[in-house]
């Protein structure tokens, strides 16, 4: 591709040559928390509305996206994306709300939730007792990563266990990535229960893999 500015350092994110939108940018990190916590894999339907409502420019992923995953057993989840608007939901500039028949969970984002039971009485209330180092750079900034390239390292020595195998964590991936289909194509994915995979849908099927460069292509 030849240069083009606005790209390099961080916003190759937006453009669909590139990146993946704030769906795997963000979005990723709530969705897979919804889906363990709601015991889901794949999604039977998915819907995706939204756009580039805050500027006229050359991005091409959405600002503001609503994504919707239905699961086919009375499951559902919601993600909403609002990158260039930062009014805060139950307090917190991002997290997720788990809404039960029995109850809610609202997390904070960094670690905090609290329970509301069904006549929304708080009955439980968890601080993080996890804290970003000040002096180690990778997590200074509180977002924790040390503590998952930690846990990368040490499983590879086989000295623990890996809290995100690839093979739980991709389905998660799977779901942002279906959720970007669904916006490119303006349709509604119906897809299968076992695997993820679209159904009966050629257009949004030509966008589940991408053309690479000669000799660098992945091979699995």
């Amino acid at each position: 591709m030849p240069y083009q500015s606005n790209l390099v350092h961080y916003n190759w994110h937006w453009f669909w040559h590139w990146g993946t939108s704030e769906t795997c940018n963000n979005g990723t990190h709530e969705i897979d928390c919804c889906r363990w916590f709601l015991d889901v894999e794949y999604a039977t339907k998915i819907t995706s509305a939204g756009g580039r409502y805050a500027f006229t420019d050359d991005w091409q992923t959405p600002d503001t996206q609503i994504a919707s995953f239905e699961f086919g057993n009375n499951k559902a989840i919601t993600w909403e994306g609002r990158s260039c608007n930062v009014f805060p939901v139950e307090g917190a500039g991002r997290g997720f709300i788990i809404y039960g028949d029995k109850g809610t969970l609202v997390n904070d984002g960094n670690g905090d939730y609290k329970i509301f039971d069904e006549k929304n009485k708080l009955i439980k209330e968890v601080k993080s007792d996890v804290k970003a180092d000040p002096n180690n750079p990778v997590s200074a900034s509180g977002n924790l990563d040390l503590y998952h390239f930690q846990n990368f390292i040490q499983s590879i020595r086989g000295e623990a266990k890996l809290t995100a195998p690839v093979n739980e964590a991709y389905k998660s991936v799977l779901l942002c990535l279906l959720a970007n289909i669904a916006q490119r194509t303006g349709k509604t994915l119906h897809c299968n229960p076992e695997n993820g995979h679209i159904l009966d849908d050629t257009a949004a099927t030509k966008l589940w893999m991408r053309t690479y460069e000669k000799g660098w292509e992945p091979v699995v």
